[in-house]
């Protein structure tokens, strides 16, 4: 049975924080890894606006990731006339299991355990704000986002080289609200109804880095501490 010792508090794996660059043995996923979720909805907008910049043919920037509001009840930055997206939950996903990985220690006979990775489901909606007039152009954009989703649902590293290296795969899935949900949620958002549509944007994987315990490695028995030489 492995005895486990737990690490000192706010302690990194060796080999990935302790030492100059990465040593082969250590994943290194733990740098920047509380800019994953930034990172991902930045770079779904940014794919969704080259897309829409083509087909709509428009020189300027058509998409912005941005909050509606500030606190204050004004309106966010750089929002007039284009899609907004904006995060409105965080959710784990229970349907991935979670297990503490383990890395080698150079130059000892010992594991490094750390704590189980977090996977996030993230709901992004996506919001056309063009006031005034230019309500149909809101309609013209939700529409073209909608379609971009429906023939993009798949984001990987294969068909988005700039993905997030830390970032796997992503999935974009339409998330149904009824009436009273909608109503809720935009109450909570403090503003009036946009046209709008709200996706799970499926899945984050959050490893802070931090080592949880050292484990010493199980040694294979040696035959001449056994009764006999172990003859």
């Amino acid at each position: 049975m492995e005895v486990g010792n737990p690490a000192p508090s706010g302690r990194r794996r060796p080999g990935v924080m302790e030492m100059d660059g990465f040593h082969p043995e250590f994943p290194p996923r733990c740098h920047g890894a509380f800019r994953v979720i930034d990172s991902a909805i930045v770079h779904v907008g940014a794919q969704l606006n080259q897309a829409l910049r083509r087909s709509m043919e428009v020189n300027e920037d058509v998409v912005e990731v941005s909050h509606i509001l500030d606190q204050d009840g004004t309106l966010g930055p750089n929002i007039n006339n284009k899609l907004v997206l904006f995060l409105v939950n965080i959710q784990r996903d229970g349907s991935v299991s979670s297990h503490p990985g383990r890395w080698g220690v150079p130059g000892a006979g010992t594991l490094a355990q750390g704590y189980p990775t977090v996977h996030l489901n993230l709901f992004i909606m996506v919001a056309a704000h063009f006031p005034g007039q230019n309500y149909r152009e809101a309609l013209k954009f939700i529409s073209g986002a909608i379609l971009f989703f429906q023939g993009n649902p798949v984001f990987t590293h294969q068909n988005s080289p700039d993905l997030d290296r830390r970032i796997q795969r992503l999935t974009m899935e339409i998330e149904n609200l009824g009436l009273q949900e909608l109503s809720h949620l935009w109450g909570v958002l403090g503003g009036k109804y946009l046209p709008s549509v709200l996706y799970k944007m499926r899945m984050i994987s959050l490893d802070s880095g931090d080592l949880d315990r050292l484990i010493p490695r199980v040694s294979d028995p040696v035959a001449s501490a056994l009764p006999g030489g172990g003859r």
